[in-house]
C-alpha cells in the first residue's frame, strides 16, 4: 500500500472510530453499562424523549448525562434535562442504581412493580 493509500484509508476509518468513540455506553455481559462498567437502566414511565424520573427518583437513579459538547448518534440521542442533556438509548433515558455496588449488579431490574428495566442492545 503506498502512502497515498494509507492517507486515504486513514481518512475514511477515522470518521467511523470517532463516532464509536462518543457512544456514551458498552454492551457486556448482554446489557448497556457506562464507563465503569456499571449496569444503566430505563423506566416504564419515560416517553417522548422526556424523563419521568425527577426530583426523589433521581436521586436514587441518577441520569448518565452527557459532558458538554456531546454529540448525539444514530442510535444516541440527547434529551434536555436539569439544565444539561442526559443520554438517550433509541429514544428511551438511560440512568444507573445507586444500590449497585459494583461493576455487573443489576439489582435495579424490576424495581417500582416491573418499571425499571436493565438497558440491553438492540
Amino acid at each position: 500500500m503506498n502512502c497515498k493509500h494509507l492517507v486515504l484509508a486513514l481518512g475514511l476509518a477515522l470518521p467511523a472510530l470517532a463516532a464509536h468513540a462518543a457512544d456514551p455506553a458498552t454492551v457486556k455481559n448482554g446489557m448497556l453499562v457506562d464507563a465503569k462498567g456499571m449496569t444503566l437502566y430505563t423506566f416504564d414511565k419515560d416517553s417522548g424523549g422526556k424523563s419521568m424520573c425527577t426530583g426523589q427518583c433521581e436521586q436514587f437513579w441518577p441520569p448518565l448525562m452527557a459532558e458538554s459538547g456531546a454529540k448525539a448518534g444514530e442510535d444516541w440521542t440527547l434529551i434536555n434535562r436539569d439544565g444539561g442533556q442526559q443520554w438517550a438509548y433509541y429514544g428511551k433515558p438511560l440512568y444507573r442504581f445507586v444500590k449497585d455496588q459494583k461493576p455487573g449488579d443489576a439489582t435495579g431490574e424490576g424495581k417500582m412493580d416491573g418499571a425499571w428495566h436493565v438497558a440491553k442492545p438492540q
